[in-house]
């Protein structure tokens, strides 16, 4: 008979053995349980967490079994990525520290955790959840007020990504009041969720000293934000509040604010209550103006205001004592407030709001969207980008005129009228006229035709080239060049497509051959002999035109369609080798070419080859000694595309002779100029020009410069290039000056197409190295004096004895007074803005030179100009909210003249007015 204790020992057997069948099925049906389960309860080295498929001592069945019998083995919620094997209770949940926001859906894990380890969750004193998962995340927030002894909780989103890659967001929308019950909370984290307000119960989270709420849809918060007196960092980093309460300012502890990103327009005047606030981030808000009140933030030390709409920033800025940071781009400082726009376009381009782009001083470069933009530049000049303001350019198209705008626009006429744009043809293709009728461009049929010779461009010269047009309406018009575009539709029928290019390139469609009628569209590209045999290193290859096959809508055809073109050049049907001969398919997409010689049926006539095709693609006929022509095909191809390039001409900081000349894709230029700003100076970077893949250009020295040293690239000071996407296009030469003499050469670099020329005409040498149709970009280079460091040579002295002196000295004081204003200062002083473009770029990693040069620049031009210098710096000083500045060089003024007349009466020469006052009294 079996005793009390046999039966518990057996059900204890029993509970043991159904565990681990659980956890065996699990793995057979490659479910997760199998895998969670050793993650809860495998392998652990606690005592409370024996391993599966052992006998359970009861101590460990008394604390364990209640919670797994519970549930079934379906119920118990998954980590993905699961846990190793090797890793058990402890590697989750230790030092009162649990981060689950690592695994999927880890929220469900919390209630199990609560059920099974009460005591050390008690304890708990750092937790991390996801907020991806609805589900998983109300059922941790039901457990969430339990965690009394919390002092760090993060519910973030944006932890895991979707097959495209895209973060996912977070589903926080609220709190529960229970959470009011973590009163020990110091660090706060909901970040990345769909929070539109506070939640209430924070405001009674008395110790909570770090609260961040970033990316969330907030747009207000309560007045009483100022209850939590302990907060030392807030940042509310692109939510949408429009204003702050003027609780904000009973943030006693506050050390860091960040409300950048915001739709903020105004900031309340309590704000300047924060004696302990040290950052401040308000950028890219609207904000028009700044408290006063912010003179009183006497712990800040940065200030980030860029990206508003601010025209003047407060004089009590500048004395904050530990200010060392104040961000001001991108506001229109300075500037009246902008008038409104003049509408002169048609009611299409008004239907929204142009976007508004204020750049500083440091910006070169910008983007402009289908949207466009109104650009406002340092100095008061306006750039206005309608919308969709660009001309869409295809492969191989090249821009061959300026924008041409008739106004009115959207005025119909009763006739069609003609426009004729004047251009420049550069390559054998053909002319397109591409309108923009205020949504987007289209392509008009075009005529090209001599203009008159009454109405030639140079006197005595050949009449302009013209693309004409019949339109209706008046609008904005550009002319193009693109490869000879053919196009017809094809019906059941039948069709026949010749090639204008050549009228040997036939299509030929036979009937039946669809079912439906398409648009099919043929473009032909020639390639060069030459170019085609220096790639190959064949003398005997050849390559016939590449043909651009498209379709509307794109499908294949039921019948094989034929295809004519002509045999590459030099090639007849009686000389030739099959075997040499390769038709070459390309891929629009993925830009690959491959040999479909054995997969077609291909045979040649006496000038021309003839294969069939079911679907449109490119095609290219080579004819070389090499057996693999992929590769060869390809570097061809990119032969043919343009690339958008930009010139870089640099001087080595300690050696100005040393000039670093590149050219390079222009994407890649601003990133290539940081990356030398260490050692190198210069300009920017020259604006867009386009090059062919393998094209020749030289660089020309002009105006005074010319290269110190033979090299076999260099001709009379033009240095020859060829230009290639994948290479570095980099050459490095010493430079000298042409004539030996005092002072500083300003000369330039200037970069022209073809080959270095062999003979020019006098009158084109003295002022270009090349001819002007072949100019790209000009650049400039300074050499200075072989004994000049770039100081000022001899003294500077503004003023005069009877209203006092300003020497060298004294604005080298003043320079090292001067911060981010000096720009400001600058133009106040009727510098002009490229000058200080200038100076900001000569010295680039040297914020002091560049003071120092502004004002030693204007010093210059005021000796000889007569009295009054000093009084214009003063006024700049002040219209720049310096006015400590000027009343300190009223002052070293006022002590000079006074100096000065001590002098006079200890020689006995004092001035008549002077010695006037003393006889009178």
């Amino acid at each position: 008979m079996e005793t009390e204790e046999d039966e518990q020992a057996e059900e204890k057997v029993w509970l043991a053995t159904d565990l681990g069948e659980r956890a065996e099925r699990g793995a057979m049906m490659g479910t997760e349980v199998g895998l969670v389960l050793p993650g809860f309860f495998g392998n652990s080295q606690l005592e409370e967490s024996p391993p599966l498929g052992s006998s359970l001592s009861s101590d460990h069945t008394d604390n364990w079994a209640p919670s797994i019998l519970s549930s079934s083995s379906s119920s118990l919620p998954c980590l993905c990525p699961p846990l190793p094997p090797s890793v058990g209770l402890d590697g989750v949940l230790a030092e009162g520290r649990l981060v689950l926001d690592v695994y999927r859906g880890g929220g469900e894990v919390l209630p199990v955790f609560w059920e099974c380890v009460q005591e050390r969750m008690r304890g708990l004193q750092y937790l991390r959840l996801g907020s991806e998962d609805e589900g998983a995340l109300e059922r941790a927030l039901s457990v969430l007020p339990r965690l009394t002894q919390l002092r760090s909780l993060t519910i973030r989103g944006h932890r895991f990504y979707d097959p495209q890659g895209d973060p996912l967001p977070g589903l926080l929308s609220s709190l529960p009041d229970s959470v009011s019950s973590l009163s020990l909370l110091v660090h706060l984290d909901l970040s990345f969720n769909r929070l539109s307000s506070l939640p209430p119960c924070l405001l009674s989270l008395s110790h909570l000293s770090e609260l961040l709420l970033c990316h969330n849809q907030l747009t207000g918060l309560p007045e009483g934000l100022g209850a939590l007196a302990s907060l030392r960092r807030v940042s509310l980093l692109g939510n949408r509040l429009v204003a702050l309460p003027r609780g904000v300012g009973l943030l006693c502890r506050l050390e860091e604010l960040d409300v950048s990103f915001n739709q903020l327009e105004r900031l309340p005047d309590e704000l300047g209550q924060l004696q302990d606030l040290q950052k401040l981030e308000l950028s890219n808000n609207r904000l028009r103006a700044l408290p006063e009140t912010l003179g009183s933030l006497r712990s800040l030390r940065q200030l980030v205001i860029q990206s508003n709409d601010l025209r003047t920033v407060p004089e009590c800025l500048h004395s904050l004592p530990l200010l060392d940071k104040l961000d001001t781009r991108n506001n229109p400082l300075g500037r009246p407030p902008t008038p409104p726009l003049i509408a002169h376009v048609t009611p299409v381009l008004e239907e929204s709001e142009i976007p508004e782009l204020h750049l500083g001083f440091g910006q070169h470069s910008f983007q402009v969207s289908s949207a466009g933009c109104h650009v406002f530049l340092p100095g008061g000049a306006e750039l206005l980008f309608p919308r969709r303001c660009w001309v869409w350019l295809e492969e191989h198209d090249v821009l061959l005129s300026r924008q041409l705008e008739l106004r009115p626009h959207g005025a119909t006429f009763e006739e069609p009228v003609e426009v004729c744009i004047p251009y420049h043809k550069t390559q054998k293709g053909d002319v397109a006229v591409r309108r923009f009728d205020g949504r987007s461009w289209s392509t008009l049929p075009t005529l090209t035709r001599r203009g008159s010779e009454k109405h030639s461009c140079r006197p005595g010269g050949r009449p302009a080239r013209l693309a004409c047009c019949s339109v209706s309406q008046f609008s904005w018009f550009v002319a193009v060049s693109r490869p000879f575009l053919d196009s017809c539709s094809v019906s059941p029928e039948g069709a026949l497509l010749v090639s204008q290019f050549d009228p040997g390139i036939k299509l030929i469609f036979p009937p039946e051959c669809t079912t439906e009628t398409r648009t099919v569209t043929m473009q032909v590209l020639q390639v060069a002999l030459s170019e085609v045999q220096d790639l190959t290193g064949d003398p005997q290859a050849s390559a016939s035109p590449l043909l651009c096959l498209s379709q509307t809508p794109s499908m294949h055809f039921l019948q094989p369609i034929t295809v004519q073109i002509p045999l590459p050049p030099g090639v007849t049907g009686h000389m030739v080798d099959m075997s040499r001969l390769h038709l070459m398919h390309g891929d629009p997409t993925a830009h690959t070419w491959t040999d479909i010689t054995a997969q077609v049926s291909l045979y040649v006539t006496h000038i021309y080859a003839v294969f069939s095709i079911t679907h449109f693609s490119w095609y290219w006929l080579w004819y070389t000694t090499h057996r693999c022509v992929s590769g060869i095909v390809r570097k061809m191809y990119h032969r043919l595309k343009q690339f958008r390039i930009r010139f870089l001409a640099l001087q080595k900081k300690n050696d100005p002779e040393q000039v670093l000349l590149q050219c390079l894709p222009s994407d890649k230029a601003e990133s290539r100029l940081a990356s030398l700003s260490e050692q190198y100076e210069g300009p920017q970077p020259s604006e867009l020009c386009v090059l062919l893949e393998g094209e020749q250009f030289f660089a020309g020295f002009e105006r005074g410069i010319d290269i110190s040293a033979d090299r076999p690239d260099c001709k009379d000071g033009r240095l020859s290039f060829t230009f290639y996407s994948h290479l570095k296009n980099i050459k490095e030469v010493h430079v000298c000056p042409t004539h030996p003499q005092q002072g500083t050469v300003r000369g330039q670099v200037s970069f022209y197409r073809g080959e270095v020329p062999s003979d020019l005409p006098e009158e084109v040498a003295s002022k270009r190295k090349g001819h002007d149709n072949q100019w790209m970009a000009t650049l400039p280079l300074r050499i200075p004096n072989a004994d000049c460091d770039g100081s000022v040579s001899g003294e500077l002295n503004l003023g005069d004895p009877e209203s006092g002196y300003l020497t060298q000295t004294n604005l080298l004081s003043i320079s090292l007074r001067i911060n981010q204003e000096w720009q400001n200062i600058g133009i106040n002083l009727g510098i002009s803005y490229d000058q200080l473009e200038r100076i900001r770029n000569q010295h680039r990693n040297n914020f002091g030179a560049q003071v120092l040069a502004m004002l030693f620049h204007w010093a210059r031009g005021q000796q000889g100009a007569g009295p009054g210098a000093v009084q214009r710096l003063m006024k700049a000083l002040v219209d720049s909210g310096r006015r400590d500045l000027a009343e300190e060089v009223e002052d070293i003024v006022t002590l000079g003249k006074k100096k000065y007349e001590e002098s006079l009466k200890r020689v006995g020469l004092e001035t008549p007015a002077s010695s006037a006052d003393p006889q009178s009294s």
